[in-house]
């Protein structure tokens, strides 16, 4: 009992815990986000075929892309050498909000079901920048190895309708 106990104390603190660290959002408000299992920054952490967060210092390119209410982003398919070092200058054209994720197909559909149950959800991992209508903003991600790696769009409904995207590393 008294082990169940804290499980539920720890459980309700959490995200209160969230939102006093904060972030460029002001705070997550979703609690379980940050949980192991539901948090992709944890790719960050380990050698990944998709990457990892890239050092401003050390940017080889900028690619400009944007994102707009047809559900798709321009470019859909991006070219990279391995080892370089991209800031993605990203505007959102359309009247919605929009998101870049950048992920394993699999790592992105595990996160879109979680916002799927958690509509609303704040961000503020490394691979992923959420932009109101008519907002700007970047990413730098360094891509390490060869092979593809994609992005989507997270908010409910828009990876469905196609708001994906592939970076290709030669």
């Amino acid at each position: 009992m008294m082990k169940k106990t804290l499980s539920v104390l720890a459980l309700s603190v959490l995200p209160t815990l969230a939102l006093a660290a904060g972030n460029h959002a002001g705070g997550h408000g979703a609690p379980g986000h940050g949980m192991p299992g539901h948090d992709m920054s944890t790719m960050s952490n380990a050698p990944s075929p998709t990457g990892k967060p890239g050092d401003p210092a050390k940017v080889t390119r900028t690619i400009e892309l944007t994102m707009d209410d047809t559900m798709r982003f321009t470019p859909g398919d991006i070219q990279v050498s391995a080892g370089e070092t991209i800031r993605f200058f990203i505007k959102n054209t359309g009247k919605i909000p929009h998101e870049m994720v950048i992920g394993s197909l699999a790592d992105l559909k595990a996160h879109a079901a979680e916002m799927q149950k958690m509509p609303g959800m704040q961000h503020a991992e490394p691979n992923m920048i959420t932009l109101a209508p008519g907002k700007v903003g970047g990413l730098v991600w360094q891509f390490d190895q060869a092979g593809t790696v994609d992005f989507a769009c997270l908010i409910p409904g828009h990876m469905e309708a196609g708001m994906v995207g592939k970076v290709k590393v030669s």
